[in-house]
């Protein structure tokens, strides 16, 4: 293995890519209210947008697909995929999905009450988009050094507080609490990892006090890999035992297949509670289709069935985990603020600490989304101010988040090296000159405003 430390595949099919000018890109994104999501795909270069759905499939995977059973109900491919979920999860009620909102629409409407408080680690835009809809309270409890971007030294910042939980709980009262969900890895603050010892104390405390546990575990395999390298125990354990380890601890899981099940689309519900598993078919058929495709094709199905153990897979992984440091390293080289250390499904950038001379209600991120898309097509995500902004219920005026980053998404197996040194190059010059830009305005936004960063419109200062 000396020598082998390449990417562990080989490049079979290729897609072109468009390239554009500086003065092509400031019209796009003029026309899209520079907004990234309203541009063009055809004209991004390179697409960090979201590591959702992007991946590459394998040779393995598209042969799978062409077994694809089609039928109605009880499709053969339905029963692969539950063997698939079944061996990995250890749980034994399998439920499709069409992708991960999907899953997470069901288990808000099963777990979720209202006016009762949904306790997570740092809780996702779908989800809490689905709690402000149903009038739930979604509380993030992240320890205090994931909201720190500068420091690397805890290797768990994903981690739950768990003096923090039982404090809201004696709180507010038990009552008052309706779940708890751990999401592996922690998306919001750097796709920062969960430890084993944090996962299984905080299903320790919902038992106690009767709350239901849930992990969101969209990217499950990337957080077991850093369980096992990082975390006393673990070094010589399988990915697979470390992910059943995980999975053991909750009652119910879901998933969007779209990240660590290597497929561009899909979902999953999988629980152990047979009764809220008997539920969850019902809202199923009512809004997926049949309970055995859930809303996917026989073909996706077959395809995600292939790509969870391939998500699993030890050579993978260390490539993945990898790469996405490659970029985090080519950016600290630079001096360009990131969230340290890097996490597992890509790189995010500290708006703040980029632009000092933009304040938060100016949206640096998504300025620095804007200038990076505007110099070399590169197209990322703006999570701050927008995206995880809120009201304030009693006055109605802005609460800015604790973290203001720009996600730099790395599709899986998509992606080489020089298209992460464009990245790198490109920041770098922004960097340079970066006390000659200016902040945005936002001038539209959706009702719900843990969802608007999808669609909202901006205006350069």
């Amino acid at each position: 293995m000396r020598f082998m430390t390449a990417e562990p595949f080989r490049i079979k099919m290729v897609e072109n890519l468009k390239k554009t000018t500086k003065a092509q890109r400031q019209e796009f994104l003029k026309e899209a209210g520079y907004n990234a999501f309203k541009v063009k795909a055809e004209n991004v270069y390179v697409d960090c947008i979201t590591d959702s759905g992007t991946s590459a499939m394998s040779t393995e995977q598209w042969a799978a697909m062409m077994k694809g059973d089609e039928s109605y109900a009880s499709c053969k491919s339905f029963f692969h995929l539950e063997a698939s979920v079944q061996d990995i999860f250890g749980m034994p009620f399998v439920q499709p999905t069409h992708q991960g909102r999907a899953a997470d629409l069901i288990m808000a409407n099963l777990y979720a009450k209202k006016g009762k408080y949904a306790i997570g680690n740092m809780h996702f835009d779908t989800f809490r988009g689905n709690a402000e809809i149903m009038g739930a309270l979604a509380a993030d409890l992240v320890i205090d050094e994931g909201l720190d971007t500068a420091s690397a030294a805890h290797p768990f910042k994903g981690n739950m507080d768990t003096a923090k939980v039982t404090r809201l709980i004696a709180e507010k009262g038990v009552e008052n609490v309706s779940v708890i969900i751990m999401t592996i890895t922690c998306n919001n603050n750097g796709g920062q990892p969960v430890s084993m010892q944090n996962i299984r104390e905080t299903s320790e405390i919902a038992k106690e006090f009767n709350i239901p546990f849930i992990i969101d575990c969209a990217r499950y395999a990337e957080n077991a890999y850093f369980i096992q390298q990082r975390e006393p125990g673990y070094a010589d354990t399988p990915i697979i035992e470390i992910a059943r380890e995980m999975f053991s601890y909750c009652e119910t899981a879901v998933m969007s297949s779209k990240k660590d099940g290597l497929v561009n689309m899909g979902g999953l519900f999988v629980t152990r509670n047979e009764a809220i598993f008997a539920a969850a078919q019902q809202l199923t058929i009512a809004r997926e289709g049949f309970i055995t495709y859930g809303g996917m094709s026989g073909r996706d199905l077959e395809a995600l069935a292939v790509g969870l153990y391939e998500g699993i897979d030890q050579d993978y992984l260390e490539y993945r985990i990898n790469q996405v440091k490659y970029l985090g390293d080519r950016l600290k080289e630079k001096g360009i603020p990131i969230v340290e250390p890097t996490g597992g499904h890509g790189v995010y950038v500290d708006g703040r600490r980029f632009f000092p001379n933009i304040p938060q209600h100016e949206f640096p991120s998504q300025r620095l989304v804007v200038a990076l898309y505007e110099e070399a097509g590169v197209r990322c995500v703006e999570l701050g101010a927008c995206a995880f902004g809120s009201k304030d219920p009693v006055t109605g005026k802005d609460v800015m988040p604790a973290l203001e980053i720009m996600r730099i998404g790395i599709s899986r197996r998509v992606y080489t090296n020089n298209h992460l040194d464009v990245i790198a190059e490109a920041l770098g010059y922004i960097y340079e000159n970066r006390d000659s830009y200016k902040g945005m305005k936002l001038v539209y936004e959706a009702e719900i405003t843990s969802l608007r960063h999808f669609t909202a419109g901006f205006e350069m200062l």
